[in-house]
């Protein structure tokens, strides 16, 4: 059961919020009270910061915008800075920056292609970690969700595939780490999700027929691995994602939560 006002009170950083979960996930904070940090390289987190300015829910909702480049540490460095500045500390912060950028067999991947991946799908969350932790040891408590993926068991996006293997395996060692400091470090494994076509694509380039058949059987993947043989909504995601954010998971640190409709991952 959703409680109306469940981050009432907290500071809650959402990366990746200019579109797609990232989008929903703040929104649906900042309508239980939360005050967002919106995290984004694209111009378009401003019009995210607008409708939550809009909401009609909540009048302390309230949102900042931090316009920064996660694959970088001095990207990380200047969100949790901007988070500190305006609101002087950080109680939450959900790690969704990531996604496929290629499909394909891992054989047909270029070396760039490879380490571009890992830059999109691992770095933000091991940058963004590193910059907070911090602030939160000091204060002795904190809340880490990270996004990850059910395609560490999949095909046609190797690369993706070890990244989100890599958020695993952060988010079991932070959780045992710094549980000592009051810092509960969770993930959300995603599955295949039904999401309207994105404004600013990871890819721009028009797939070849071949790339098509190779993205197909992602899809096709997905579906027959998922136990329900379907692809889930972006609320049935962030609802997980909020479960693992609030105090409802007070006892929960250490998990990665696969919500695939029964692939494990």
């Amino acid at each position: 059961m959703r409680h109306s006002q469940r981050f009432e009170n907290n500071i809650v950083i959402v990366t990746g919020a200019a579109q797609g979960i990232g989008r929903s996930v703040a929104l649906a904070i900042a309508r239980e009270g939360g005050q967002v940090v919106l995290a984004d390289r694209s111009e378009l987190i401003n019009e995210v910061a607008a409708e939550i300015s809009e909401l009609k829910t909540t009048e302390k909702a309230k949102a900042i915008v931090a316009k920064v480049d996660l694959e970088t540490y001095a990207g990380a460095k200047e969100l949790i800075e901007a988070s500190l500045n305006a609101f002087g500390r950080i109680d939450i912060l959900i790690n969704n920056v990531g996604g496929t950028i290629w499909a394909k067999p891992y054989q047909e991947y270029e070396e760039a292609q490879i380490e571009a991946e890992i830059r999109r799908s691992l770095f933000p969350t091991l940058w963004c970690c590193r910059a907070a932790l911090p602030s939160m040891i000091a204060q002795k408590r904190g809340v880490i969700v990270n996004v990850s993926s059910i395609a560490t068991r999949g095909i046609h996006r190797i690369p993706y595939s070890a990244a989100k293997g890599g958020v695993n395996a952060l988010t079991a060692s932070l959780a045992f780490e710094h549980a000592e400091d009051g810092i509960r470090v969770n993930a959300v494994a995603t599955g295949g999700t039904e999401a309207p076509p994105r404004k600013i694509p990871r890819n721009a380039n028009k797939l070849s027929k071949e790339e098509e058949v190779w993205y197909q059987g992602i899809v096709d993947q997905t579906i027959a691995t998922s136990l329900m043989h379907r692809y889930g909504t972006i609320d049935e995601q962030v609802n997980a994602i909020l479960f693992l954010a609030s105090d409802e998971s007070s006892y929960i640190t250490g998990t990665v939560l696969p919500v695939g409709g029964g692939d494990q991952g």
